[in-house]
């Protein structure tokens, strides 16, 4: 009966977090990785999305009724009784935390908590349901895992770590809106006001378009500071411009349905060489001098052992 309790977890959106909180330790690394530390990197963020991701289930059992792709979870056919995710989600969420506060650093394991609350709290329990900006809110917790991972190795917030959380939150918006599109009937029937659906699809390609500019200049914020190389800066300007050309061009050669589609996977593939790139082409020398130089002293701690 594991396999249930399993899916409560959306092993998908597991996977996609991991590879963020991956490539934030990889970029801070500098090459010279620390295994334990990326592991419970890994472990403590696994953790937590996981528990997120329950706790979400959880709250959205009346809306998960009314959608086609989710109207099978395990809670909506009472598989698996609420007290029973209730307990699992709290069992992952305070294993999460202790993992990343005794083996990470203070400042990982605030993103983590920043996240999970931003997550659970504000967008599950009410902008999800209230309001058109549920996805903003929505992808402040989703640029946390980068900032934990990159966090966990440096031990404080720098200008790598402000630029990490910002371009995630721009690759969010047209991401998730892109989802809307894709499942537009099913955010409709459950009355979900997203950006799509409460001002139309063409009026939100716009708002699509310029978060891709947007998240294109955050990404390439990293090489002008001198975080990231140049053929870091080659891959990502090559797979935005492709991003762009679908929003663009291609949204008058498809239904909208199947141009959703085509826009959440090009997302996801531009996600994943983003974090390709900074995991291989970072800069060392920045890197270290930043440590040292231009570390934002408010909010510096040192690794919690």
């Amino acid at each position: 009966m594991i396999k249930p309790y399993l899916k409560l977890t959306k092993p998908g959106i597991i996977g996609g977090n991991l590879v963020a909180a991956v490539g934030g330790v990889l970029l801070a690394s500098q090459g010279n990785i620390n295994w334990l530390l990326l592991l419970a990197v890994c472990v403590g963020t696994t953790l937590i999305v996981a528990s997120g991701c329950v706790f979400n289930n959880v709250i959205d059992i009346d809306i998960d009724k009314l959608m086609k792709r989710t109207c099978e979870r395990e809670l909506v056919k009472k598989v698996v009784p609420v007290s029973h995710a209730l307990m699992w989600a709290t069992a992952l969420c305070l294993a999460g935390f202790f993992t990343l506060y005794q083996y990470t650093s203070v400042v990982a394991f605030e993103f983590g908590v920043l996240g999970f609350v931003v997550y659970v709290g504000f967008y599950s329990l009410y902008f999800k349901r209230k309001s058109i900006h549920g996805t903003l809110i929505g992808g402040l917790s989703g640029a946390c895992p980068p900032v934990i991972g990159y966090c966990a190795v440096t031990g404080q917030f720098d200008a790598g770590a402000a630029v990490l959380f910002i371009t995630f939150c721009l690759w969010q918006i047209p991401h998730s809106y892109a989802i809307a599109i894709y499942r537009f009937e099913d955010y409709k029937a459950a009355s979900i006001p997203v950006l799509p659906v409460e001002v139309g699809i063409a009026r939100a390609r716009h708002h699509i378009i310029g978060y891709i500019i947007a998240f294109a200049m955050a990404a390439f914020t990293l090489t002008y500071l001198g975080y990231a190389g140049s053929w870091y800066a080659l891959g990502m300007g090559l797979v935005s411009l492709h991003w762009l050309y679908i929003a663009k061009v291609g949204y008058q050669k498809v239904p909208n349905a199947q141009w959703g589609k085509k826009m959440l996977l090009s997302s996801i593939f531009n996600i994943m060489v983003f974090c390709t790139l900074i995991s291989l082409d970072f800069s060392s020398e920045t890197l270290e001098k930043n440590y040292q130089v231009n570390a934002l002293p408010a909010v510096i701690m040192e690794p919690h052992s």
